[in-house]
């Protein structure tokens, strides 16, 4: 049976669409290293993300939709993402609500902003009528943009972590009590890291809604998902190749590659041709996946050493 399958197979289909993988994982890669400051840098789980993901993508397109240029376009939907950081970070610190709730209450009034933004559930840009910055229909180009970006935003987030500043929200990061101890105004802190990682989600909402051609209110319903698969897929196979001696601008790189990991394997799974419609359950399947690697591992050495030590 899966000799015939695999005999039904085009793959040639398949060659042909790992460029366009391949330039939307550069694109989840912007989300993914804002997953990653939240995630593992300030150790706080914040699902504003898929709220933000849709309102960068929204105010992009209907800024360039009012005139505006792509470029113009950006900076305000950056601003914008840094605003819903700024309401989960509002949410967590000055009303005392936990984090993971902050961020869905977040999400939920994003949802209700996205539709006022837009005036209905989606609205397209088309690449023939306005000069946008990056296209589906140009995938060399995409890429191009993509990895300019994506270096940009490595360079200034690690010119940032290399700060006094920076150094304060490392250090909230891993240990919240000893920061308060040192006089680190640790609410603030956390305050700055929301804003910070949403403002890249913001630009990448603004890009991929670009990149697609339109913006919709759900474009980031699971975008928490594969921000983390691009995290944790990225961090295990970066640890694999180079354990501790893997620094920052080295697993902000291997975040980008897990996201690229994630959408090829994406592609190849919609190529083998399973139901577009359990993507979603695919990509759960596959996060949780990663996310047990380490645990098993170290579970196993532990079991090693354990048999070691009683010979």
């Amino acid at each position: 049976m899966a000799l015939v399958i695999m005999a039904g197979l085009d793959p040639l289909a398949l060659f042909r669409a790992l460029p366009g993988a391949f330039a939307q994982g550069l694109l989840w890669g912007i989300v993914g290293i804002g997953v990653f400051i939240t995630f593992k840098v300030l150790d706080i789980p914040d699902l504003t993300i898929d709220g933000t993901l849709a309102t960068g993508g929204a105010t992009a397109v209907m800024c360039i939709l009012a005139g505006m240029p792509a470029s113009v376009a950006m900076i305000i939907a950056t601003l914008v993402g840094a605003a819903a950081g700024l309401l989960t970070g509002f949410f967590h610190t000055t009303l005392g609500i936990p984090a993971i709730l902050a961020g869905i209450l977040s999400q939920i009034a994003l949802y209700s902003i996205n539709l006022n933004i837009m005036g209905r559930s989606n609205q397209a840009v088309s690449v023939d009528q306005y000069h946008l910055i990056i296209s589906l229909r140009f995938i060399p180009k995409a890429i191009l943009v993509a990895v300019i970006f994506n270096l940009v935003i490595m360079a200034a987030t690690y010119w940032f972590m290399g700060t006094e500043y920076g150094t304060t929200l490392r250090a909230t990061g891993c240990n919240q009590a000893m920061a308060n101890a040192q006089g680190i105004n640790t609410k603030k802190v956390i305050v700055v890291g929301l804003i910070l990682s949403n403002a890249l989600v913001g630009l990448a909402g603004g890009l991929i809604a670009q990149y697609q051609g339109n913006s919709d209110v759900n474009m980031g319903r699971g975008a928490i998902v594969i921000g983390l698969a691009a995290v944790i897929i990225g961090l295990v196979l970066g640890e694999s190749i180079f354990g501790k001696r893997l620094n920052f601008v080295g697993k902000m790189t291997f975040v980008i590659i897990g996201a690229i990991i994630y959408y090829i394997v994406i592609t190849v799974v919609l190529w083998l041709g399973f139901p577009s419609d359990d993507m979603k359950l695919f990509s759960a399947i596959v996060v949780a996946i990663f996310l047990a690697v380490p645990y098993l591992s170290g579970k196993k050495k532990a079991s090693f050493r354990k048999a070691g030590g009683k010979r």
